[in-house]
Parts: C-alpha cells; structure tokens; sequence
C-alpha cells in the first residue's frame, strides 16, 4: 500500500507542548517537510528563544541552540559565521521577534546575514498568559489592555515584514498563513524558498506567519481561525514584500492596459505584452492577484490587435 502521509522524518515523535488549536505545530511540521525534502536535516542548526518555541529543541530532530529572549538572529549569526557550510534558522514569536529582539531582527537584515528567520505573528504574548504583543491589533483585548488597544496610549502594530522589506540585505520577506489548506500549502512554499534563499547565499529570508492563540484569545480553535481570516488577514495582508530574483526571471502582472510609452519610460524595467492565449490564463478583479512564472513561455510577436493587453 502506497504512503501518502506521514510524520517527516526531521519532526520528532513526542508530545507536544501547544495547547489545542494552536498554530505552532502546524508550522513545526512545515519547517521538518522542508528540511526533508531538501535533506538537510543533518546538516542544520536551528536556534530557539524564550516564548512558546522554548521547547522547540525536543521536537525539532536537527540541532537546535535555546538562545535568551530576543536574541536568536544575534546567536545564529555567530553559529552561522563560525559554521558557514550548515544550514542555520530561528524559530520566533512576535513577542520575542518584534519587541525584546527588534534590533537583533533588523541589524540581521541589515548586515545580510545568510539565514532563515520563521516568524509567529499571533498577536499576543503566548507563553507568559496573553500580554499585548507589538503585533497586538488596535482595539484587541489582551490583559494588559483589557478596553481593547489603544493607539493613542500603546502605539501602533508593527508590520514586520514591511519594515524588514526596506532592508537591502534581505532577500525575501513574505507574510503566510496557516487559517485554511491552502494558506498552508502557500506557507510551506515559501518557507522551502526561504531555505533555497539560504543555500544560495542569497542573504536574510524572512517568514512572517498568522497564527492562532485560543487559549489566549479566549477563543474556540475554530473562532481563532475564523478571526485570523476576518481580522488578522486584513490588518496584515499575505503576500511577498521583497523578493530577490535571478537572472532570467521575470515578475508578470497582469493588467487589461497600459499607457503608450510606459515601455520605455524605465530603464531598469522592461514592459511587454502578452499574448491573448497568455491573457486568458489569467484573473483579474483581484487585488492581491499577480501571476509570478519564472520561466514565461517565449512567443513570436504578433499583430497589435491579436496583443490587447
């Protein structure tokens, strides 16, 4: 009988620590999928702090490294630099990434570092009883704001994956989900190009993920995937903020038309048309949509009317 299901060989075979309905173990199991898939298990150092990824070392089966809070970017560069033919990553939440562990995140970033940075945005300050997180959205009840965020008196929500999008040594920056399958399957897409970002050498990959927190959250485990599609999503649109590309790519954005001129107006820019069968292929009336093919078909050049673009 075929296999078409299994526990990843790099996720250990124990009990886990998370509380029903959270978000951790779905992302634990995506990061082992990827180690397998690429085998780098063996070869990779993973480095964990304080937070609901404290004891990430005893499900994760490759060596892992519990750094103090806020400072795994800090701790994996030196395993990094000091070990630069294994594979290196941090597992974080928002209340260590985004507060205590800013600088380390940035300066990360700033320096190019050539590592994987997993990323849990769920709001909240899990471990210590549901505190406001820089993450915390305005008007969300934590305990520490218990008449709901206030920016007036808090501040505002960090959106990491936008700041960190302005920083030149970072190659990818890109917010997922894990609320629906196929969320899911987009996260785990992008957390493989992240470890592809990092065998390339390509430089920082961070991966922002919208969780859940029932327990915190005062939720039911399928409320807080209801509230992470309705709330979390609209305050933190999904998508890629920066992304490195070869040589040989190209980014195509489908649009119904452009301005005459527009494909010369940029030097660093080529704008084309694409063919109608090309045309067909695609959605419009979506915000969010765009069509990223790395490898476009090549065709020969038709008449002005067959290319309404």
């Amino acid at each position: 009988m075929a296999v078409v299901f299994e526990r990843p060989k790099a996720l250990l075979d124990v009990p886990m620590h998370f509380c029903p309905g959270c978000g951790h173990g779905i992302v634990h199991r995506l990061v082992c999928e990827v180690l397998d898939e690429m085998g780098i298990e063996g070869n990779t150092i993973g480095v964990v702090p304080v937070g609901c990824s404290v004891m990430s070392y005893d499900y994760f089966g490759c060596d892992v490294i519990e750094a103090p809070h806020g400072r795994a970017p800090a701790v994996a560069t030196g395993v990094k630099r000091s070990n630069p033919d294994k594979m290196g990553f941090t597992y974080q939440g928002d209340g260590d990434l985004a507060a205590i562990g800013t600088a380390e995140t940035v300066h990360s970033g700033t320096r190019g570092e050539n590592l994987v940075i997993i990323f849990i945005n769920n709001t909240t300050y899990g471990m210590t009883g549901g505190q406001m997180a820089p993450t915390t959205m305005p008007g969300q009840v934590t305990q520490t704001t218990p008449y709901g965020r206030d920016p007036k008196y808090a501040g505002y929500p960090i959106r990491v994956c936008e700041m960190m999008s302005t920083l030149t040594g970072v190659a990818l920056a890109q917010r997922v989900a894990v609320d629906s399958v196929p969320h899911i399957r987009e996260a785990k897409k992008a957390i493989r190009k992240a470890f592809e970002n990092e065998k390339a050498e390509k430089g920082l990959s961070i991966i922002e993920v919208l969780s859940t927190c029932p327990t915190n959250w005062g939720m039911s485990p399928q409320e807080a995937l209801k509230w992470v599609e309705e709330k979390m999503i609209p305050y933190y649109p999904l998508g890629v903020f920066k992304d490195t590309m070869e040589e040989g790519e190209y980014l195509i954005i489908a649009c119904r038309s452009f301005d005459s001129g527009l494909d010369k107006a940029y030097d660093n820019i080529t704008v084309k048309k694409i063919p109608q069968m090309l045309l067909e292929r695609c959605e419009f009336g979506k915000a969010d949509y765009n069509l990223n093919i790395v490898h476009p078909p090549v065709y020969d050049d038709c008449d002005e009317e067959e290319e309404n673009v």
